[in-house]
């Protein structure tokens, strides 16, 4: 069985074509994706337990990867972008519900988002995450860009919850609200973000109320990258709400971390039902698949005895406006693998 590939940016594009919400937005701003004048500032946002107050809108906002880029262009906010850095492997971005916010906007760099880009492009705020961009062993850190006068935001999925370097402080779609709140609030959009909520909600309740139930949820692991030790997903990253709103029992529910590294005698241990492929990067999820099938530790797992596996974008899989989308794909395809 060769692997489920559903295009879940599909999906995406009906929903927000049904809604009105997406690359084309109307909102009480005018539609031109500027402030209102008025008493809106200063507005005071809390951002990974840290509040910020701003005196007024950003202008030269740079983003990081394609989720943080996608969540800016979903609340029609290109207008605000100097650009955004993200490498060549993120999917085909002409198929996307923002296609025209991507031709709009600058693309920064295909390679590492660091501090002398942000200058180069006169930024005043940078909205990236840990190991999201940013990084303590690359120099490359919101209080180093505070040296030099830039603002940062930080994905609320990133955010460090106190154990060492661990990630996550809440449930990942709830993350994206919030993220999408405390953004409509800092560029006085709050209608456009409440709207796209509504939405996105509507949506994961819909796929819910399909998906399956009880004793016929699968066991489904997520696979992202690595041969010694696989790359995963725990509990605060975006795979998590998206397997188990979508009627799957997450292998890694325990991991109180968002994406980090198990062993494969754990995913063997736990004898996932299907697993899903993070598609991206130089390994193509062909390739990825043909290294589960032949890697003799899980010869026996169910999924691979029973060639279940299911392939999803990069984007449909971190923080992303997509993440609802990816809800209604995997729901369906794991409604076809049960069947």
């Amino acid at each position: 069985m060769p692997p489920l590939v559903r295009p879940a940016a599909l999906v995406l594009a009906a929903a927000l074509a049904v809604t009105g919400c997406g690359a084309e937005v109307t909102s009480p701003d005018g539609g031109d994706g500027r402030p209102k004048a008025g008493g809106h500032y200063p507005v005071t946002i809390e951002n990974c337990g840290e509040k910020k107050t701003y005196d007024a809108a950003p202008e030269r906002v740079v983003t990081n990867d394609v989720g943080i880029t996608e969540i800016m262009f979903a609340l029609g906010l290109e207008d605000h972008m100097a650009g955004y850095v993200m490498p060549d492997d993120k999917g085909d971005l002409a198929a996307v519900p923002w296609k025209d916010a991507y031709q709009k906007t600058t693309w920064l760099s295909k390679k590492q988002i660091n501090k002398e880009l942000a200058l180069d492009a006169r930024a005043d705020l940078v909205f990236a995450g840990w190991n999201y961009g940013f990084n303590e062993g690359e120099g490359f850190t919101p209080a180093e860009l505070e040296k030099v006068g830039i603002g940062s935001y930080l994905l609320t999925e990133s955010c460090r919850n106190g154990r060492a370097k661990a990630r996550g402080v809440m449930p990942p779609l709830e993350a994206l609200y919030v993220d999408l709140r405390n953004l409509g609030t800092l560029f006085d959009v709050e209608d456009r973000a409440e709207a796209l909520i509504a939405t996105f909600q509507k949506q994961v309740a819909e796929a819910q109320a399909k998906a399956l139930k009880g004793a016929d949820r699968p066991r489904v692991f997520l696979y992202d990258a690595g041969r010694d030790r696989p790359l995963t997903s725990g509990a605060y990253a975006g795979p998590h709400d998206i397997i188990t709103k979508a009627g799957g029992d997450h292998v890694m529910k325990d991991l109180k971390d968002s994406w980090t590294t198990v062993g494969w005698e754990t995913v063997v241990e736990r004898d996932p039902e299907v697993i899903v492929i993070n598609d991206y990067g130089d390994v193509s999820a062909e390739q990825k698949r043909q290294f589960l099938k032949s890697y003799p530790p899980l010869a026996n797992v169910s999924a691979i005895k029973h060639d279940r596996i299911v392939v999803l974008d990069y984007a449909d899989l971190v923080e992303s406006p997509r993440n609802p989308a990816a809800i209604a794909s995997l729901a369906a395809d794991l409604r076809k693998l049960k069947g």
